[in-house]
């Protein structure tokens, strides 16, 4: 038998750039087939010329052993071949099954079958698993939900090959595995799947065969029960991936935060309750917790963003619980922001604007009250580039043209470009490759090494765990518990559940 796809020689490059160069790829009916690679790699590109999105410049495309020409995707989705997008397409003013039928609606004469959609549609659900409210409106709807919306659209229109374009960037971990279970479900009924990502943990756990692809190129094809992730990662970054550990060192007794008593009212977001805790200098405080219990709301309060209701927040011995984000930049508090687009970066700026903001208004960059020294701009901004391995055509491009990754290191190389004594990171490595995931790991390792202070802030409990010297839970705006970085999984599971270990005994 055939593959079910087989594309052969498959060209395409946009002006300046080789996103794709020759490759090959066959996709056995029935398999979740992974296709890894850095960012930039051209994975989203090959699927989105397989699913006609663009044209090929070269190469020839088969379905089932037959060459198959299509123009776009509708007539991609004819062909039996759907896609879900990284960034979804859904109509937010919509409900939920109009965005199902959308361009597909059963009509009885010049009426629509209103009873025919819904009774396909719950079919679709009762299949799959992929339960929704159908009347709910589409943009009230969490990411993960409106996923699922992506996909019964796709099903609804007799998709048999679907591909996944980094589907669970934007998902909660107990949404990627919500995720991973319906698409276990669909390869059991029959479907054929392909797998865009660079986290190896879900390839691991989904996949049946890998292919890696390397600066537009094909590396190879493995078998997954052949594979490591020592193997699979250095088959995407070209060189052996290391996992920064962190060092022996004990954190010194000197406190560089202490976090008394702070509450704050549940405006924006979640309320906090009488956090306490210190940091000390030479040491990673990790915060873990499921997303949405005051996270996001933690590190506002300890950056100025959000007000505080009682307690008090010390830097250094110095009280800083009403002091503006500027004073507490001047006073050596660092952040990543977890959004790099939204508060990490300004995206139509430079890179040499964005390695400058915080600094705009203080010397040596600044002269005068209205002059800018730009050839020290400048040749500090190339100093950042350099230093912090910003791959970038030149200083002076837009930061959007930047992978993420590069993004991400633009915002490191500006918040530790002045003297810093306590660095809050937020999900550092969110959407980061396995390369700029190592890297930004080994700066927040090198803070720790030099005596200064970190809270780690992330989603990723692997993460947490393998930086920190401490783990603080936290639940429905309280911290619940404390953890040592080797404790079990079975004991983080409880307190990120909300429930203490001291009442389990």
């Amino acid at each position: 038998m055939p593959p079910l796809l087989e594309v052969r020689g498959l060209t395409k490059s946009f002006p300046g750039v080789l996103a794709n160069d020759h490759i090959d790829l066959e996709i056995e009916e029935g398999e979740i087939h992974g296709l890894l690679g850095e960012n930039g790699a051209g994975k989203s590109v090959l699927m989105s010329t397989i699913y006609s999105l663009y044209r090929p410049d070269e190469g020839r495309i088969f379905l089932r052993g037959r060459e198959v020409h299509m123009v776009s995707p509708a007539s991609a989705i004819r062909c039996g071949v759907g896609m879900v997008h990284q960034h979804l397409t859904v109509v937010p003013h919509l409900r939920v099954w109009e965005n199902i039928v959308l361009g597909e609606e059963p009509r009885r004469g010049v009426f629509l079958a209103r009873r025919e959609a819904f009774r396909r549609i719950e079919a679709l659900c009762r299949e799959t698993g992929l339960q929704l409210d159908l009347h709910a409106w589409t943009g009230e709807l969490p990411i993960g939900l409106q996923q699922r919306v992506e996909i019964l659209k796709m099903l609804y229109r007799g998709a048999s090959l679907l591909i996944f374009d980094e589907p669970t960037t934007v998902l909660t971990p107990q949404e990627v595995d919500q995720l991973i279970a319906y698409l276990l479900r669909l390869k059991e009924g029959g479907k054929t799947i392909i797998f865009i990502s660079h986290k190896l943990r879900e390839v691991f756990a989904l996949c049946d065969r890998v292919t890696v692809l390397r600066r537009g190129r094909k590396v190879g094809t493995i078998v997954i029960a052949d594979a490591s992730e020592e193997k699979l990662a250095e088959m995407m970054v070209g060189r052996k991936v290391f996992s920064p550990k962190r060092g022996e060192e004990k954190p010194k007794e000197t406190v560089v935060l202490a976090v008394e008593h702070v509450s704050t009212l549940p405006e924006r977001g979640k309320a906090l309750h009488g956090l306490n805790f210190v940091v000390h200098n030479g040491e990673i405080v990790g915060v873990a917790g499921v997303e949405g219990n005051g996270q996001t709301e933690l590190a506002e309060v300890l950056v100025g963003l959000r007000k505080v209701r009682q307690g008090k927040i010390s830097l250094r011995g110095e009280d800083i619980t009403f002091a503006s984000p500027k004073e507490r930049i001047k006073k050596g508090l660092a952040h990543i922001p977890e959004d790099r687009h939204r508060r990490g970066t300004v995206l139509d700026f430079t890179v040499t604007e964005n390695l400058l903001l915080g600094f705009e208004d203080e010397p040596p960059i600044r002269r005068g009250r209205w002059t800018i020294d730009l050839p020290l701009l400048r040749r500090f901004a190339l100093s950042r580039v350099g230093e912090f391995e910003i791959a970038t055509p030149g200083v002076d491009v837009p930061v959007r043209i930047l992978s993420g990754g590069n993004q991400q290191k633009v915002v490191l190389a500006r918040e530790l470009s002045r003297p810093v004594s306590l660095l809050v990171a937020c999900q550092p490595t969110r959407g980061l490759d396995v390369a700029a995931t190592e890297y930004v790991h080994r700066k927040l390792l090198d803070l720790r090494k030099e005596g200064k202070g970190v809270i780690l802030i992330s989603a990723d409990l692997d993460e947490i765990r393998a930086l920190s010297d401490r783990v603080l839970v936290l639940y429905e705006g309280r911290i619940i518990g404390e953890l040592a970085p080797q404790s079990d999984e079975y004991q983080f599971g409880l307190l990120m559940g909300g429930k203490s270990l001291v009442a389990q005994g």
